[in-house]
């Protein structure tokens, strides 16, 4: 099932972070990780993905290294700093308050049976 871009919209940010928060990734990697993690409801093209890298760098969020790769092609990679992290928690206790009050208010009194 595809999700719409608006519901997408909010949570690029958390998304990025999250992933960074665990190594240091370089774009293309990025994408594609997050596309396995959700099962292929998450899909990010270049063109999104990295004007949002370009972003979070300028507000410090993230930094970018060059590292050379085993066929000796230079990558560009992206590590969290302590603002992303610090902003990336922020984020994920915003997202449990958030789903948990959605999830109350669509759930309630369901029936799986």
């Amino acid at each position: 099932m595809a999700v719409n871009k608006e519901l997408m919209k909010g949570s690029t940010i958390i998304l990025i972070l999250s992933l960074l928060d665990k190594k240091s990734m370089y774009g293309y990697e990025m994408i594609k990780e997050i596309e396995a993690k959700s099962d292929g409801v998450f899909t990010f093209k270049e063109g999104t993905l990295y004007p949002i890298l370009h972003s979070l760098e300028r507000e410090g969020m993230v930094e970018c290294y060059w590292t050379e790769a085993d066929s000796g092609r230079k990558r560009k990679y992206y590590r969290i700093t302590k603002t992303g992290k610090s902003h990336m928690n922020e984020k994920q206790e915003e997202w449990k308050v958030f789903r948990s009050a959605v999830d109350k208010v669509i759930w309630e009194g369901f029936s799986w049976g």
